[in-house]
């Protein structure tokens, strides 16, 4: 054998060991490959499968937020018709206060019929002071009918609060009228009865005031017009109101405001509002002496 075919017996066999080597590396390779692309594969359905899920509940977080807004939107369009609800509730409870207040004011009407029966009872007072018992009987009267009517009009404070005052103004001129039955037993020379003395309270009226003495005129506010800063005072001429007087209007223990008068009736006055401290309100006693 010649070294020709020798060297190429060797070089072949080196190229077979080699070729063998490069396809023991491409079959490794393409085992390698291949479980590469099944992990990419797993990884790519994981990534799928995790993509769906996620599309999954934000569908449902989006459906949730629907379901959430629809429900606020009901519950807004709930409160607003709650709010129209208070609101027409509102403006009825102004009408009523409206009717209550004119009620107040027409109250004063009944008051003057009081105030008329009492003055016919007190012409009977002139002859003697039996008349005086019969006046005090009436007055009770007047004050039942005044308790009767004042519990038909419980629930009503500012009506209350009227036929409080009107019963301390019949107090009042009850104790003026003793006083000016005094004087004329006396002008006839008669002896005068000593008139019992009203209860000091407050909010009430005085003992009379003795003969001789300026008398102390009170009353009660029996109408306001703020607009005009004017004012209606139970008591006219014929309980010596004159033009030019000044009454103090209290309230408890706090000064309100005074009152001059320009305008004398015979059952009222009115008069200009100044040194006002507080809103005046119907009711509010009213006197020529603090």
């Amino acid at each position: 054998m010649s070294t020709l075919t020798k060297t190429l017996i060797v070089l072949l066999t080196i190229s077979s060991i080699f070729l063998c080597g490069i396809v023991v590396t491409y079959v490794a390779n393409a085992d390698n490959y291949r479980q590469k692309y099944d992990n990419l594969r797993k990884d790519r359905d994981a990534l799928s499968q995790t993509k769906d899920s996620l599309t999954k509940q934000l569908n449902e977080k989006v459906q949730q937020k629907d379901d959430l807004e629809k429900s606020l939107n009901n519950q807004i369009a709930s409160l607003k018709g709650q709010v129209d609800d208070i609101k027409a509730k509102l403006n009825t409870a102004e009408r009523e206060k409206a009717e209550l207040v004119e009620r107040t004011n027409n109250f004063a009407s009944v008051t003057k019929a009081f105030t008329e029966t009492s003055e016919k009872q007190t012409q009977t007072l002139n002859a003697a002071l039996e008349d005086v018992k019969q006046l005090k009987a009436e007055q009770i009267k007047l004050k039942q009918e005044l308790d009767q009517t004042s519990t038909t009009l419980v629930e009503k404070i500012a009506i209350i609060e009227t036929v409080a005052a009107e019963k301390k103004r019949l107090t009042e001129e009850k104790a003026d009228l003793e006083n000016r039955l005094d004087k004329l037993l006396q002008a006839g020379g008669k002896v005068a009865a000593v008139s019992p003395p009203v209860t000091p309270e407050k909010g009430t009226a005085l003992p009379a005031s003795p003969i001789g003495q300026p008398i102390s005129l009170k009353g009660l506010v029996s109408q306001v017009d703020v607009k005009n800063s004017l004012a209606t005072i139970s008591i006219g001429s014929a309980d010596g109101v004159k033009e030019g007087m000044k009454f103090h209007v209290t309230r408890g223990d706090e000064f309100i405001c005074d009152i001059l008068i320009v305008d004398v009736d015979t059952e009222k006055a009115v008069g200009v509002l100044e040194l006002v401290q507080q809103p005046l309100k119907v009711g509010d006693n009213a006197a020529t002496n603090l």
